[in-house]
């Protein structure tokens, strides 16, 4: 299996209470890469200008991701965006933002990406999704957005909703989209749009999974340090959609499912411990594997009926 992303690829500047750090690389497609990739192999689809040097490209590339389709453009430089995070790190105020050539982007996918059984439009313009997915074969597609695209684009983001099976959003973006009052019910009003499975990504307090069969809840990794919470939640969506990726035949089960949620919750829970991409590139299999067993145990345990006086 393989699976294709079509989002940004940027350099992001930094600062929280921990430090700062001049752009260094970052973008939806690229944290979303880095976390598919231990698991399937991955293309990516995303423009860059000609500040993007073969340092980056580098890393864009690590365990084997296909940068084939990256289009080095000749004509403008790399989108940037600059922030600044509160002492907590959950307020967040953005400084600057070059969309350079990001802009007029247009996706432009080879055969093999077309191809790929499962696609992940990471957050665009929902009519580029639009246009992505009529390019594409996938068996499985899942889909993120932001508040913006929800204020400005809604009509066009409402289509290309109903055509996916996964929806992944924040939780207040979801309530937004459906006007409903709490996560669970917005949930269950997308899954009547179309999409089989809803994530709802909640920072610090983790994540929840909605089908129309099962709910599940996981906490976050306990961490008593985060340095940088950027791209977190597209790191989440790389090891949850690779996961699935991996075990093709058993995506629709709920407990692949859940598994997939512990897993992608793992994978963010390292891409906060560094800036940017640091710690994700030199992670390994066997530290994810031990950190979802120990998510398993604290997350665990065992019902015993009482009697009530």
């Amino acid at each position: 299996m393989s699976v294709t992303v079509v989002g940004s690829i940027a350099f992001d500047s930094v600062t929280t209470p921990f430090g700062e750090r001049e752009r260094m690389l970052g973008g939806a497609a690229t944290h979303f890469a880095l976390a598919a990739s231990f698991f399937d192999r991955v293309r990516v689809v995303g423009p860059v200008g000609t500040d993007f040097g073969e340092r980056e490209l580098a890393v864009l590339a690590t365990r084997g991701t296909d940068i084939g389709d990256v289009e080095r453009r000749p004509d403008g430089q790399t989108f940037s965006w600059a922030g600044e995070y509160g002492w907590d790190l959950n307020s967040r105020e953005t400084l600057d933002t070059q969309l350079g050539v990001f802009a007029d982007f247009q996706p432009k996918l080879s055969t093999a990406s077309r191809e790929s059984d499962v696609l992940f439009l990471a957050n665009i313009q929902p009519e580029l999704q639009r246009e992505v997915l009529d390019q594409c074969r996938a068996g499985f597609v899942a889909l993120d957005s932001m508040n913006l695209w929800i204020e400005s684009a809604r009509p066009a983001l409402l289509e290309v909703i109903e055509r996916v099976d996964c929806l992944i959003l924040n939780d207040a973006e979801l309530r937004q989209l459906t006007e409903r009052p709490n996560t669970v019910a917005a949930a269950r009003t997308v899954l009547g749009w179309g999409p089989s499975v809803v994530v709802a990504k909640q920072g610090e307090y983790g994540a929840m999974l909605i089908t129309e069969e099962t709910f599940f809840a996981l906490p976050a990794y306990p961490l008593e340090t985060v340095i940088d919470p950027t791209g977190a939640g597209d790191t989440f969506a790389g090891g949850f959609v690779g996961y699935l990726a991996r075990h093709a035949d058993t995506r629709d089960d709920a407990e692949a499912l859940r598994r997939a949620m512990a897993y992608g919750t793992a994978v963010a829970s390292f891409n906060v411990e560094e800036f940017g991409t640091d710690r994700v590139a030199h992670l390994t299999m066997d530290e994810i594997h031990a950190r979802v067993a120990e998510m398993r145990e604290f997350s665990r345990f065992e019902h015993e009926s009482v009697e009530l006086m």
